[in-house]
């Protein structure tokens, strides 16, 4: 028999091509196509006066310049709003090249087309801006006192505003037993991918057809949106995304400017126009997230039950927004985590400030709202001098209670339920992991070494596998190659291996011979893409059912070939047989030979399949009314709700009495997203994450000084994590399978990063007695809190002096 292979670790099938330099990116296309570069504003906040080009008209190679004014119909018209909210009273969205007003530093004011890169960028050099300037509003405080608006008819900066309650929370509140308050904040990062964004476009005039490649997460929302504002039929424009060196939600925005203006140009000049972004582009002018201001009163009583919650946050947008408010929404709903408050109320706004848009990034909301409810949760331990754990288990969500609906509205509209989930026996294979209960004695050790330890904890719960939908189509050719197309995009996630395995199990064919291909557009026209932890849940599902309507078939055809019952048959390495009969069979290539009734031996297969070709009715066409030639199958999985993955992390850090430098000795993580189609993938999703996770504690952070001006748009000065400064990874998994989809499985790629900055916060408050309450955290910024609690600024805690 064929080895199971879904649940195995199979060694990732796309690395060998991938890191011996086969892989092609956008920059690898297009090696004759014209280049563009964009003038991009140097200021945070100005009215564009004039634009002056002449002196770039005699730069050798130039192509063409156009300014907004140069935008014919919908090209100059305001980009979209992605997701429109009621709550989202004032939205605004740039255009692709700004109109009269710039509104954040890097945002593009002219498009430069030449011969190549070198001749575009020495054109964007002699073009002169004249501007007007205008106060910048940079920050949440000053984007919350409003002395200066980012847009006019916005009043008080504000976007948006959402409050939503379960529960009476103020009766709760003023008859808790206890209360405590918590002011939070976390600052802004970056997706920085090792690729950044490109779009290469050629038009054929003669087809009037668009094609085109994006650096993207969603190809298929790239084809519609450009589709749309070219006013071209969609059938005319495809959009195919190569390789993607990574994405985590930077490219998950359809159309960025530069989507639309690289095919305009293409097709206005009957020529191949390439673009691809550099480093210091990528950080000015791509998305941002992570930026937020909590305030949260908890309500609980003696036992640490939590009898009230009140959270009221401010969230840093950005200057459009264009994603609409998805990340504040995350947050407020998500930030409940497994726990069951007795009443909640979450209110917030989203503020306009002059800096770079703030879209989703990995963990798109749920790394703040972890942050709140995980500080919360320990200012509760601390203030009734109990057991960290023990406070969270108190107010886990119980397996029975399953599936639990919090009484809120999701970010799709639909209601915050948990499908599945075993959160206490999470908890107990992180205890037994990290050594929660012999913690105190190793603490002892290490300070008898005059060494200073702290104990962390974090739990999550993760919406993934959103709709609306994903799809997938399957061939099976006469030699017994499988192709699989879906339409969802791929940028290092294993998909060609974990869908493949999907594949064979379906069809019983041996893996090697599946063959996936995603992102492209031509293959699989109607997709949503990759983010928000959805391809295993919406594209795996997808493919299964469609395996198994073009298993059927094979059966199906070859019951009649082999004069058998269906019931009778079985697929093992590609083979259809009867069962207890070895000699009645044939490839299942056979069964696309005879599913596709051409009559001509082009091949070894259609030779073999003519001894069966008597076996069939004579009275009966040789396609049936109710089916289509050829052994292939598509459908679509479109689901009720999302699907909740959850997990919990524990870490022990070392902090420097003297530099107070941060060091992780241990980071153990306990993860659930259902039944795993590969647990070797899963491993490397949340390695990746709590990488990206010890980024945003520990080093990154976007720094704007009051004008606006990003101070630190480079590698050099945006710190990231090295392998050095990535810990060891100790992970195990518990399989709770959802109930919700046929595959029983639940999203994976966010959940590494979620908890990350609540646990190393917890760590490094419980290493050194008093709180953490901003993050990311520097050793300076640690030096300086220790000054203020000697002073006796901040409050000494005594958790230090339980049992873990």
């Amino acid at each position: 028999m064929t080895t199971k292979l879904f649940g195995a670790p199979v060694q990732r099938r796309e690395d060998p091509r991938l890191v011996t330099g086969g892989g092609r990116y956008l920059d690898d296309l297009g090696h004759t196509a014209y280049e563009a570069a964009f003038v991009r504003s140097p200021h945070a906040h100005a009215r564009i006066t004039d634009i002056d080009v002449r002196d770039a008209l005699d730069t050798p190679g130039l192509i063409g310049i156009w300014t907004h004014e140069d935008l014919e119909g919908q090209v100059g018209e305001c980009l979209p709003l992605l997701i429109p909210h009621p709550a989202l009273t004032a939205p605004r969205t740039g255009y692709a090249l700004a109109k009269d007003t710039v509104n954040h530093v890097g945002e593009a004011i002219v498009l430069v087309v030449a011969e190549d890169r070198y001749a575009a960028e020495d054109a964007v050099a002699r073009i002169r801006v004249d501007y007007d300037f205008l106060p910048a509003v940079v920050g949440l405080e000053t984007a919350r006192a409003a002395t200066d608006l980012v847009h006019v008819d916005a009043p008080g900066n504000v976007s948006a505003h959402m409050v939503q309650e379960v529960g009476d929370v103020d009766a709760a509140m003023g008859g808790a037993p206890r209360r405590l308050k918590l002011d939070l904040s976390i600052e802004r990062s970056a997706c920085t991918p090792m690729e950044g964004k490109g779009v290469y476009a050629v038009w054929d005039s003669d087809a009037e057809r668009l094609t085109i490649w994006s650096s993207t997460q969603t190809s298929t929302g790239v084809r519609a949106a450009v589709a749309a504002r070219l006013g071209l039929p969609l059938a005319k424009v495809d959009c195919i995304a190569p390789d993607v060196g990574g994405g985590f939600g930077v490219k998950i925005m359809h159309p960025w400017p530069e989507e639309v203006l690289i095919p305009w140009a293409a097709r206005l000049l009957g020529h191949p126009v390439k673009w691809t972004e550099d480093r210091r582009e990528h950080f000015i002018s791509s998305a941002h997230e992570r930026g937020q201001l909590q305030e949260v009163e908890v309500g609980f009583d003696d036992e640490g039950r939590i009898l009230a919650l009140d959270v009221k946050f401010w969230h840093d947008n950005g200057a459009y927004t264009p994603y609409g408010i998805i990340v504040p929404i995350i947050t407020s709903t998500q930030l409940l985590g497994p726990y069951k408050p007795g009443t909640y109320r979450v209110e917030f706004w989203s503020l306009y400030t002059n800096t770079v848009l703030v879209t989703p990034y990995r963990g798109a909301g749920r790394p703040q709202g972890c942050f709140a409810m995980e500080r919360t949760m320990d200012a509760i331990a601390d203030e009734l001098g109990l057991d960290r754990a023990e406070v969270r288990s108190r107010n886990f969500i119980l397996p029975e209670e399953m599936p639990y609906d919090h009484g809120l509205m999701f970010q799709d509209g639909r209601p915050l339920k948990y499908d599945s989930g075993d959160f206490p026996a999470s908890l107990a294979k992180l205890k037994a992991l990290v050594g929660w209960d012999d913690f105190a004695g190793y603490r002892a050790r290490a300070e008898a070494e005059g060494r200073t330890v702290g104990l962390g904890i974090g739990c999550y719960v993760e919406g993934t596998g959103v709709g609306p939908y994903e799809g997938a189509h399957i061939v099976i050719e006469t030699s017994g190659r499988v192709n699989v197309a879906t339409g969802l995009t791929t940028q290092g996630q294993g998909h060609q291996t974990a869908f493949a395995q999907i594949v064979a199990d379906e069809l019983g064919v041996p893996l090697e011979s599946v063959y996936v291909t995603t992102g492209d557009t031509r293959r699989m026209p109607y997709a949503v893409g990759t983010f928000a932890s959805r391809a295993a849940v919406m594209s795996g599902n997808a493919i299964a059912l469609a395996a198994r309507a073009v298993r059927a078939k094979a059966i199906k055809i070859a019951a009649e070939a082999l004069e058998a019952a269906e019931e009778d048959l079985e697929i093992v390495d590609g083979i259809i047989s009867v069962k207890g009969m070895p000699d009645a069979r044939m490839p299942i290539g056979t069964t696309a030979v005879l599913s596709n009734p051409l009559r001509y031996a082009f091949d070894e297969a259609a030779k073999a399949a003519t001894q069966f070709a008597g076996t069939f009715d004579p009275d009966k066409p040789p396609v049936a009314d109710d089916e289509e030639p050829g052994l292939e199958g598509k459908d679509f999985y479109s689901p009720t709700q999302a699907t909740f993955a959850n997990g919990m992390h524990a870490a022990i850090v070392e902090t420097d009495p003297v530099t107070a430098e941060i060091r992780i000795l241990r980071y153990c993580v306990i993860h659930d997203c259902g039944t795993m189609v590969n647990p070797m993938i899963v491993e490397g999703q949340v390695h990746g994450g709590v990488a990206q996770g010890v980024g945003g504690a520990l080093y990154e952070r976007m720094v704007y000084d009051e004008s606006g001006q990003l101070l630190n748009a480079s590698f050099m000065d945006f710190l990231i994590p090295y392998a050095t400064e990535v810990p060891h990874v100790e992970a195990d998994h518990l399989e709770t399978p959802s109930p919700l989809n046929p595959l029983g499985i639940k999203g994976a790629g966010e959940a590494g990063c979620i908890p990350v900055t609540a646990v190393i916060a917890s760590a490094i408050e419980d290493a050194e007695g008093f709180p953490i309450t901003a993050m990311p955290i520097s050793p300076v910024e640690l030096w300086e809190l220790r000054q203020r609690h000697e002073r006796g600024e901040l409050p000494s805690l005594r958790r230090r002096a339980t049992a873990g």
